[in-house]
């Protein structure tokens, strides 16, 4: 983990001419997310998109643009690990998702990158909440590949989504098995031959189009994943799966594997620390809605966090497209069932990115991390603390989305306008 600069770097730094693109956030409760811990009445300045120096007592570069937190909290941008964002519009509308193909014949090929749009609006609503990067997940449609995952950003901006091909999501989840035919062990059938498929690209399709289960197109997409060259997400709760699940990653130890969904990881925590199996939770989600989930409990977190697992907070018990804005909320569930503060609040930020392969990049607040910023009016675990300023990359992000402006319309209705459309 990178370290606060030494106090002559920190010199070196400010006594250079600010830029046009130099912000400086001071006098806030600074959370690093690094060894440098939590910083009292502390600064922040980001230069041309990147931090350059966090610490306390800091020379403000001349010409800097200053944010004063007000006493506040300054943290590193949220990171939500699982979300359906610029995916879905609105949910009952079939035409306005772009999350799953039931009746295509591709599979694995498919990718969500190719159905994202940047302007939805519920993206709008998760950054002015804190958000401003996230995970970008398809839908499984006629097979337990559901396709590669995508990351991107919160601006609503074309180029937002700045990570394509990220992972690779297979359900192995009471919905996979009967994806797969109507059963568990047919799933774990169709994985095993899609891998053999994947690992024996191109040459078993030379004189064919198609493998065991997997065509041609779909094989050359799940072969980064077959071969550890991307993550793949398995979507499971039960503990006996994710104990098939660990031995599965000892006899193929190459395969770099992450668990969403996790309801009964926590009763086998410590297997999955010494496996080394990050997990994507929701600490909300305790009702048990099938036998794969009965043992789910909101200390998981908790339990998980003590045995030493990479835990990253999901919102999927809310949901995954509108609700994402409550990720601190299901956060601050964790703590009040035991989770340590600390803990709860790098599931949401740097965790998220270390599972993703960018834990050098987001989620910490330390030179050379991009300047992805908030400032709370409070604690942001605390329900009823909110954002004042969200920075992506050092740049000031609108805090109105189309809901607020709704909200100062309808607040501000003349009385001598006889209709609200008057207004």
């Amino acid at each position: 983990m990178k370290r606060l600069l030494t106090a002559i770097a920190v010199a070196a730094i400010t006594s250079l001419p600010a830029l046009a693109q130099t912000v400086a956030v001071t006098n806030g409760r600074v959370v690093t997310n690094t060894d440098g811990g939590v910083l009292n009445n502390g600064t922040v300045i980001i230069r041309d998109g990147d931090i350059v120096a966090v610490g306390t007592g800091l020379d403000l570069p001349q010409g800097a643009e200053v944010i004063d937190a007000n006493g506040g909290w300054i943290t590193p941008g949220l990171f939500h690990p699982a979300t359906q964002l610029g995916l879905i519009e609105v949910g009952a509308e079939s035409s306005t998702r772009d999350t799953a193909a039931d009746e295509s014949v591709f599979n694995a090929t498919l990718r969500v990158s190719d159905g994202f749009n940047y302007e939805g609006s519920h993206i709008d609503e998760s950054r002015i909440d804190g958000i401003t990067r996230f995970a970008l997940y398809p839908s499984t449609g006629s097979s337990i590949l559901a396709g590669r995952g995508a990351l991107a950003d919160s601006s609503g901006e074309a180029g937002s989504l700045f990570a394509d091909d990220q992972f690779m999501l297979v359900d192995l989840s009471r919905s996979g098995a009967r994806t797969a035919g109507g059963s568990k062990p047919a799933a774990w059938a169709y994985l095993r031959a899609a891998l053999n498929d994947a690992r024996t690209y191109p040459g078993r399709y030379m004189s064919s189009q198609t493998g065991i289960v997997l065509n041609r197109a779909d094989a050359q997409a799940f072969e980064a994943a077959a071969r550890g060259e991307m993550p793949i997400i398995f979507a499971m709760d039960d503990n006996a799966d994710i104990l098939r699940l660990i031995a599965f990653k000892e006899e193929n130890p190459g395969l770099r594997v992450v668990i969403m969904g996790g309801a009964e990881a926590h009763t086998v925590a410590q297997e999955l620390a010494n496996a080394d199996i990050p997990v994507i939770l929701d600490p909300m989600r305790n009702l048990p809605d099938s036998f794969d989930v009965l043992s789910s409990s909101m200390e998981a977190a908790g339990l998980l966090f003590d045995a030493g697992v990479d835990v990253a907070f999901s919102t999927a018990a809310s949901d995954s497209y509108f609700n994402t804005r409550l990720l601190t909320q299901h956060a601050a569930i964790s703590v009040a069932h035991g989770a340590d503060w600390a803990d709860a609040f790098r599931a949401v930020t740097l965790t998220p990115a270390e599972i993703y392969g960018y834990g050098d990049r987001f989620g910490a607040l330390a030179p050379g991390y991009a300047g992805d910023l908030v400032v709370w009016d409070g604690d942001p675990l605390e329900v009823m603390s909110a954002p004042t300023h969200v920075f992506i990359e050092g740049e000031a992000q609108s805090m109105e989305t189309r809901q607020t402006r709704l909200a100062q319309r309808y607040a501000e209705i003349r009385s001598d306008a006889e209709y609200a459309y008057h207004h």
